[in-house]
């Protein structure tokens, strides 16, 4: 960039936006950037104080902020991300549908580690609505070098996925098997059943039936097998996970054959929550809290299965680092570290 008296800028080509402020009336630019200076801006602009302005001097190699931030957009941005207008050299990535936030944070590292490049973005695995801003590309000169540009570019290309995307929760058919012999006998009222149908409802999938087991493994087992017959993508076992002697749920589980992930999370609340998979089914245990605690290990977990994600045990293991909710008197869940 050259800069020039404003007398002297007559035909140069402004490379940055001009706020004029006229007290009590309004804060905007007065010239955008790519504006031509013409003889009748002149006194315009020295009523905004601008003796000398910034003009577009070619040099090779180097590029304007606006551009760079757009490429560093296009070249993080994937699957279900849309572009703000580019304003002061910034690029804002919006959210196109509901979901969940997917961030390779190892790119997110490694263009962050370039010197001017700036990538800032919202949590990994957070959920968000449409038109929510979940991240922003700018650069910190107002020209750059290219090639700085191209290496950013060329980071992002390495990875497999996009290094921001955002993925929509599938509808899934949810089964639901309440266990226990005080509900199963009609000693007390079950309190898990209108708490899952509300959440499943809100997640956009569909509560197929609730049913209910005695203490009995073969019982349990025989309800789940029920539930999948009948179509469930998904099946949760209520009953109060818990070390007690005689909780026979994680036996039942683990005995319809299949994958046990977890029976156990770093999480508070939601400690004792098991996570199996019987082919791809997933089939979660429910702890006693999902009943009354109005964020818990289930929120987490259930919304990355219904994005698609099939859980390892390694990524329940990551949710110790930040996996303790605070209980707030006031729930602002996502707006808080719970999860992240």
């Amino acid at each position: 960039m050259q800069k020039v008296k404003v007398q002297d800028a007559i035909g140069s080509v402004l490379m940055h936006d001009l706020t004029q402020i006229i007290p009590g009336k309004t804060k905007d630019a007065r010239f955008r950037k790519g504006h031509v200076i013409k003889e009748e801006d002149i006194p315009t602009l020295l009523s905004m104080g601008k003796e000398h302005i910034f003009v577009w001097d070619q040099t090779p190699g180097l590029i304007h902020e606006d551009e760079a931030a757009e490429r560093l957009a296009k070249a993080v941005a994937g699957p279900g991300l849309s572009f703000s207008e580019t304003k002061e050299g910034k690029v804002n990535l919006i959210a196109e549908e509901d979901g969940l936030i997917y961030a390779s944070e190892e790119g997110i590292y490694a263009l962050n580690s370039l010197e001017y490049i700036i990538l800032a973005t919202l949590h990994n695995h957070r959920p968000v609505k449409k038109g929510q801003k979940i991240a922003g590309t700018r650069v910190v000169p107002l020209m750059i070098d290219e090639n700085v540009v191209i290496e950013a570019e060329g980071i992002a290309r390495r990875f497999e996925e996009p290094i921001l995307q955002i993925r929509p929760l599938q509808s899934k058919k949810v089964g639901v098997v309440t266990t226990g012999s005080e509900v199963y006998h009609g000693r007390i009222q079950d309190k898990f059943g209108p708490v899952l149908q509300r959440k499943v409802a809100e997640w956009g999938s569909v509560l197929l039936g609730q049913t209910f087991a005695d203490d009995d493994v073969e019982m349990i087992q025989e309800r789940i097998r029920e539930h999948i017959e009948q179509g469930a993508e998904m099946v949760l076992v209520t009953g109060g996970m818990s070390v007690d002697p005689d909780d026979l749920t994680p036996t039942a589980i683990k005995g319809l054959g299949g994958e046990l992930i977890t029976y156990g999370t770093p999480v508070l609340p939601g400690a004792m929550l098991l996570l199996a998979y019987l082919d791809d089914i997933p089939i979660l245990g429910l702890p006693g809290c999902v009943m009354y605690s109005r964020k818990t290990v289930f929120d987490l977990v259930a919304t990355r299965i219904l994005a698609g994600e099939r859980l390892t045990r390694l990524e329940i293991a990551k949710y110790g680092h930040g996996g303790l909710c605070l209980e707030c008197p006031e729930c602002t869940y996502p707006h808080c570290p719970f999860g992240k």
